[in-house]
């Protein structure tokens, strides 16, 4: 499988295209430092077999903002030096810290912009950043991300949106672009030519002008030109559509732009699929073959082989795939898919990094901070000797399904559904042993089994299955009623 083959990142190797984007943890105290929680986090991917593991975003300044790691100062790279010995004691995984520079915001939802930075503000951050990097390569991290995307600095210069009219002009694609350019020439003063530095940033803003991939190539382009040694492409994420709750300051992922940064269960998979292809296929006719990340509810791995086969992407990114189970990689190299814990795509994940809580994925046993070891004891999840006995009622426009419990130690039960004689797919994880399926549609057979898992993701043999064909409604019934 292409997904196994390794490849050289600016003399950083990495054993295999998946890789795990940046994610807040909030496990990190308000002191910023690297803890044992965070060590445990991202030691676990190493476990899983992760090819490129990114850290999340850490300040490189000192601004407040609760529970976020930092780099600000020297004081902190001995908790990123053990850090990155952790991972490289534990597998072949390569680790990079993803950098960020981010403005103040208010409770009263008030927000500073780009426009209100001094010239002399705008060289402390450019400084900012190189300082960051050098520290990053004084621990030992395999190379560096500059933080470009969603709603943070970088990323508000070379917005479509970016108000300034100097230098920094929003008008044109070089003002926009200026901001970008200093900071990576500082960055490679600072730690040379044959360290990696990689680059995130928006394929498409999704708000009201707003740029869109057409701009998002040309920004790309400029990256290549400038250097970057790989490109990771993200969507939304900004604070321009954001929705205010009083007391609370912005959260940069309320409005539309920020589901289509994390596309939920309602979105199909691979959304963003044909942007990283279509900016790499630019890229790449112009003669830079910088390696570029796709991402975006790519969970199953015959939709990940097919992206690189197909050339539309040179790695895969999975981030709430690989929180809920971070041996992905592992599980597929070796053959036992069937094990995978899937993503659902509930975003409570999302939810827990909102109200600032530690961040856990829904799927995990109850009470745990971290994914499940993948050691197992015991067999696998069973059904009772009767069987599952699902059953599925129809009333008022949803199916209810309920079955027996299975014997075991049982995380979760995976809900499948077909309609018609269509594909069968997973729709959805539960804790019990039930579920209501509220998006059907009268005129369409539906086709469900259930399977048990553990925490381990090994499966119980599947349930008996239940058929329903829903009746249309008839036009009397429509009419309404006075």
């Amino acid at each position: 499988m292409k997904l196994f083959e390794p490849l050289d990142i600016n003399g950083m190797r990495i054993p295999n295209r998946v890789l795990v984007p940046a994610m807040v943890t909030r496990l990190s105290g308000e002191d910023g430092h690297v803890n044992q929680d965070i060590i445990d986090r991202y030691v676990r991917y190493a476990q899983g077999e992760v090819g490129l593991i990114v850290v999340e975003a850490m300040a490189i300044h000192s601004s407040k903002s609760g529970p976020l790691l930092r780099i600000s100062d020297n004081a902190f790279v001995a908790g990123h030096a053990d850090l990155a010995r952790r991972v490289h004691e534990t597998s072949g995984s390569k680790i990079v810290p993803q950098i960020i520079h981010f403005m103040k915001v208010a409770r009263s939802g008030w927000r500073q912009t780009i426009d209100m930075l001094s010239v002399d503000e705008i060289d402390l951050i450019v400084q900012q950043f190189a300082d960051a990097a050098a520290r990053a390569q004084d621990a030992g991290y395999d190379g560096v991300e500059l933080h470009s995307a969603h709603a943070y600095t970088l990323a508000s210069f070379v917005s479509k949106r970016n108000p300034r009219r100097d230098a920094y002009s929003g008008r044109t694609m070089e003002g926009r672009l200026h901001m970008f350019g200093r900071v990576m020439a500082a960055v490679r003063k600072q730690v040379g030519d044959d360290f990696p530095v990689g680059a995130r940033f928006l394929a498409e803003e999704c708000i009201k002008d707003g740029y869109t991939v057409e701009d998002a190539k040309l920004i790309a382009l400029r990256m290549a030109q400038l250097g970057v040694d790989y490109i990771s492409l993200s969507v939304g994420g900004k604070f321009e559509d954001a929705v205010y709750r009083e007391g609370q300051p912005l959260y940069p992922y309320t409005g539309y732009s920020g589901d289509r940064c994390m596309p939920g269960d309602w979105y199909p998979p691979l959304p963003h699929a044909h942007l990283a292809a279509a900016i790499k296929s630019f890229i790449n006719e112009k003669g830079y073959a910088v390696p570029v990340v796709s991402a975006g509810k790519i969970s199953d791995p015959v939709d990940a082989e097919g992206l690189l086969q197909a050339g539309m992407a040179d790695i895969i990114g999975m981030a709430r795939q690989l929180l809920a189970d971070p041996d992905w990689p592992k599980k597929v190299r070796q053959g036992r898919t069937d094990e995978i814990v899937r993503c659902i795509y509930c975003n409570v994940c999302k939810t827990l990094d909102e109200n600032f809580k530690e961040v856990h994925c829904f799927l995990w046993p109850k009470h745990l901070r971290q994914a499940p070891p993948v050691e197992t004891v015991g067999d696998a999840p069973a059904w009772p000797k009767d069987g599952a006995r699902l059953q599925a009622r129809f009333k008022k426009g949803e199916i209810k399904l309920d079955w027996s419990r299975a014997a075991g130690d049982v995380a979760g039960y995976d809900v499948y559904r077909a309609e018609d004689d269509g594909q069968v797919r997973c729709v959805e994880a539960v804790k019990g042993a039930r579920y209501r399926d509220m998006s059907v549609l009268g005129g369409i057979t539906y086709t469900y089994y259930v399977r048990a898992y553990d925490a381990a993701g090994r499966g119980s043999v599947p349930s008996n299955t239940v058929r329903l064909t829903l009746p249309l409604p008839q036009l009397a019934d429509l009419e309404e009623v006075c």
